[in-house]
């Protein structure tokens, strides 16, 4: 595995951990491991910049979907300060997944997210709003 893969595969695994995050503290502890203090996140749903909007944005999607974890699909790709990656949000309770899309990331020069583009394939009825 080369380096640069390394840093992409450890960028995201800090995105999950923020994702996944399960009290306020946590969550502010993830995200500013994983974003740089500018990073910004945005997808058809939310455009958002910096560590307080992005924990409040992941903190809204733990409300709208409790008992749910964000999982990986597949693996990371990635090339210069750009990565790619699939993901689902999974039911603890029965593995169901209702949501499910790829992101988009660029790193900073220390392996700290600048920005997120997400897409969603899947999304259950009502949940855009």
């Amino acid at each position: 595995m080369s380096e640069n893969t390394d840093r992409y595969e450890n960028a995201v695994a800090r995105y999950f951990e923020a994702w996944n995050a399960g009290d306020p503290e946590a969550l502010a502890k993830t995200v500013a491991a994983a974003w740089s203090v500018e990073g910004t996140y945005t997808d058809p749903l939310a455009a958002v910049t910096g560590h307080t909007e992005i924990a409040r944005l992941i903190a809204g999607a733990h409300a709208q979907f409790p008992g749910f974890a964000f999982r990986p699909l597949g693996t990371v790709d990635g090339h210069h300060d750009t990565a790619r990656f699939a993901w689902e949000l999974v039911s603890e309770a029965d593995g169901s997944a209702p949501v499910a899309g790829f992101d988009v990331i660029t790193l900073d020069g220390d392996g700290r997210i600048r920005s997120v583009l997400g897409f969603l394939d899947r999304v259950p009825a009502g949940a855009t709003g």
